[in-house]
């Protein structure tokens, strides 16, 4: 973003995500929809910029006032559709969550049969700001696999691999253990498009019967049971956010209006040297100064 984009403000989209009404996905959805309007004006792009959230309405109300960004685990269990609205009307992972919660979005997705952890939010633009590949952040996952399997098989992976066109970058896979033709494998990447281990798993004629996401960057699943949801404290939440993004110059630190990027900080100008001070004599030894003025004998 230039300065002068900057100045301008932020996309509608953004803000509106930010607000944690929903995702930046949604949100442009809702624009196409004309829901959205911007100084009571009704808008048809997302790349509207707005510098004044107090002029946004979605279905003629208001945004609401920005919450300070949580961040929560959550075990998802199989057989949950990652999504706020399914279209076959199955049960979703937002249905199963405890009402004080709130409105949270999902930072990435797992597939209807996969398990595990999965990070939710109540800042969409925090949420998207974790799922950039530029970050470069490991997805852990225990794989439970039917076939043969050796670890020749899994070390090509990790020069990356194109299936149908498809081009998937390297992954980390080793065997955890292996009994006759059924194997747990540790398998870690920083991509996670959408089925991709799934689907690489196939090429190499394995059977996937279960998937469970132990790690989404510095975050685990630990002890979590399935279903439940625990929030991560805000001094980790922003330790572990800021130390991993200071390392690819894409620093988060929080405002009172969500996540966002860092400016960077100007250089600091060089210091002029101290001017010399003048020695003071050295003390007898045996003898010190004294704190307060001397006591008249008596």
């Amino acid at each position: 973003m230039t300065e002068d984009t900057a100045n301008k403000g932020e996309r509608v989209a953004k803000v509106i995500a930010r607000a944690g009404l929903c995702s930046r996905r949604d949100a442009e959805r809702w624009i196409a929809e004309r829901r959205v309007k911007v100084g009571g004006t009704v808008i048809d792009t997302p790349a509207t910029l707005v510098s004044d959230p107090t002029a946004v309405e979605v279905d003629g109300k208001p945004l609401p006032a920005p919450a300070e960004a949580r961040l929560y685990r959550y075990h998802k269990p199989p057989g949950l559709v990652t999504t706020h609205r399914d279209e076959q009307g199955r049960e979703t992972v937002f249905d199963t969550l405890p009402p004080q919660i709130g409105r949270v979005v999902s930072v990435g997705r797992l597939d209807l049969n996969s398990e595990g952890l999965l990070l939710l939010t109540n800042d969409g633009g925090l949420a998207r700001e974790l799922e950039l590949p530029s970050n470069e952040w490991v997805r852990t996952y225990r794989v439970r696999v039917f076939g043969f399997v050796d670890d020749y098989k899994l070390t090509a992976l990790k020069d990356g691999i194109t299936i149908e066109g498809v081009k998937y970058g390297p992954i980390d896979a080793r065997i955890e253990k292996k009994t006759g033709r059924n194997a747990w494998l540790i398998v870690s990447l920083t991509e996670g498009k959408n089925r991709e281990i799934r689907r690489v798993m196939e090429h190499m004629e394995l059977q996937v019967n279960r998937l469970i996401r132990t790690h989404y960057g510095p975050f685990r699943l630990d002890i979590l049971e399935r279903g439940d949801v625990q929030e991560i404290p805000r001094r980790q939440m922003i330790d572990q956010l800021g130390g991993k993004l200071d390392s690819t110059a894409t620093s988060i630190k929080a405002t009172k209006a969500g996540w966002a990027k860092a400016k960077a900080k100007p250089k600091a100008k060089p210091k002029s040297s101290p001017k010399s001070r003048p020695q003071s004599r050295p003390q007898p030894k045996g003898k010190a100064h004294a704190k307060g003025p001397r006591k008249p004998r008596a």
